[in-house]
């Protein structure tokens, strides 16, 4: 059997792991010079809503279909749906079919990440991953943090097709990388796979989702709550489950994925709505909005090296706890910061210690939940992690939307929003309307940002919870 070249193949791997996580967030900037060129401002929020629906159902599945199949096939599948949406994406002619091609695009994207860190797990030794893992934690999250930066750079120079169009270039190298220089031995068994549990999981998800945006909310619950009930019944009796329902069952899976799903939801809704603020209520171009979140691309980076470091001789706990609290004081103070107006200086560095805090906490959650996990177990274990910090950032981001709109409601039509989202922040309009709609904007927003604050605050009571456990310092 041929060797892993592991240098390139890492290579490969970040390069998909950057481009899935960017595009979460790269739309951010994006989308008001789009709706701008569409039309369409009532499908502004589906556009990143989608992406991350299709991506958070399709997780499990790829991280199934690894452990089955092996790591390389699938991968090459999700690369090539993932260029497919991306492809389409750019080329759009309205926002409808924009909505549909992000849904492609975040259905290939769903494979990148689960697969690229469980190929990560599967070359490199435990005591090695703490070292590679604070790495590719980095990569992620900075990725994701600074898709709205990117965004307004490349809306600004180029337009806001290449957003999209960007990736075919970086997914085809990674596509080369990981197809020439990955080898694997995956082992053949009879495989049956839970495509009956998938597609009520998907179901379920888009119910919950379809609510928190406001459509028939009563409705959408309870088939929320019938579709997962089932989805559970389904899982306790599949063979080879989409999403293990004893894996879960662990201590350090159950509580790295409900501090998984709060952060993601802190983190998604941040990164989505404080460029928001930025560019609509401070008059801020789409680069300026980018940058307003670009300080949590230094903050992470350094805690996410630190943390890998430190974990043989501190353990998860004290990390996961650290981490988190540091998330919890960012998230209430940048609540309060912006009630009062707060400068771009001081916005910047709560970015800093949110990001730092994120970076604490996600390297030690990530490699807990590999190290309890068998080889079998791995790719499920490490996707149903990525799984449910994605629908915490997917439903968080969908309800907060929700909440904007209510409180927006009575006082912006959507042509005169549109307006005010647009380059030349409502020209067209008059001062006083002007005014009128920032204040609605503006206490729209602040309140979405008291609610990412008492997510933060259930984030810590998870991570109280996390147990002692110790690493292993031997493959």
């Amino acid at each position: 059997m041929r060797k892993t070249h592991r240098p390139l193949t890492v290579v490969g791997v970040i390069l998909s792991m950057f481009m899935g996580a960017m595009e979460a967030t790269i739309v951010a900037t994006a989308m008001p010079t789009a709706v701008e060129q569409l039309g369409g401002i009532q499908l502004y929020g589906w556009v990143g809503a989608v992406y991350l629906l299709t991506t958070t159902v399709t997780i499990p599945l790829y991280g199934k279909l690894s452990d089955l199949y092996g790591r390389k096939p699938i991968m090459m599948q999700a690369m090539v749906v993932f260029l497919i949406g991306s492809m389409a994406s750019g080329l759009a002619q309205n926002m409808v079919q924009l909505v549909v091609f992000r849904a492609i695009q975040g259905a290939g994207a769903g494979g990148l990440q689960p697969v690229s860190l469980t190929i990560v797990g599967d070359i490199y030794k435990p005591a090695e991953r703490a070292r590679i893992q604070g790495v590719f934690g980095a990569v992620w999250r900075v990725a994701a943090m600074s898709g709205p930066l990117l965004g307004g750079i490349i809306v600004h120079a180029l337009s806001w097709r290449w957003v999209f169009f960007i990736n075919v270039p970086a997914g085809l190298l990674s596509a080369f990388l990981i197809g020439t220089f990955f080898h694997e031995h995956a082992e053949r068994r009879e495989h049956s796979l839970d495509v009956s549990g998938a597609l009520l999981l998907a179901g379920a998800i888009v119910a919950v989702l379809l609510g928190a945006s406001r459509f028939a909310p009563a409705l959408m619950l309870a088939t929320a709550v019938l579709l997962f009930a089932a989805f559970v019944v389904v899982e306790r009796r599949a063979s080879e489950p989409v999403l293990s329902l004893a894996l879960l069952r662990r201590p350090i899976m159950s509580v790295s994925s409900t501090a998984g799903a709060t952060m993601g939801a802190v983190m998604s809704s941040t990164v989505i709505y404080l460029p928001l603020y930025v560019q609509a209520l401070m008059a801020g171009t789409p680069t300026q909005a980018g940058a307003s979140v670009a300080p949590m691309l230094v903050g992470w980076p350094i805690a996410s090296t630190l943390s890998g470091r430190l974990l043989l001789r501190s353990g998860y706990r004290p990390l996961v706890r650290t981490g988190f609290a540091a998330l919890t004081l960012s998230s209430i103070a940048l609540a309060l910061l912006l009630r009062e107006g707060a400068s771009i200086f001081l916005l910047g560095s709560t970015m800093f210690v949110m990001g730092a805090g994120m970076g604490f906490a996600n390297t030690a959650l990530m490699i807990a939940v590999q190290e309890s996990a068998t080889w079998e177990e791995r790719g499920v274990a490490t996707a149903s992690t990525i799984f449910f910090r994605t629908i915490g950032g997917a439903l968080a981001v969908g309800g907060l939307g929700g909440v904007l709109a209510a409180a927006m409601e009575p006082h912006v039509s959507s042509s005169q929003l549109n307006q005010l989202l647009a380059p030349d922040h409502g020209a067209g309009l008059n001062h006083d309307l002007i005014a009128q709609l920032s204040a609605a904007l503006g206490g729209g927003l602040r309140h979405v940002f008291d609610i990412i604050a008492a997510i933060s605050v259930a984030a810590f009571g998870a991570a109280l919870l996390f147990p002692p456990t110790s690493m292993a310092r031997e493959s």
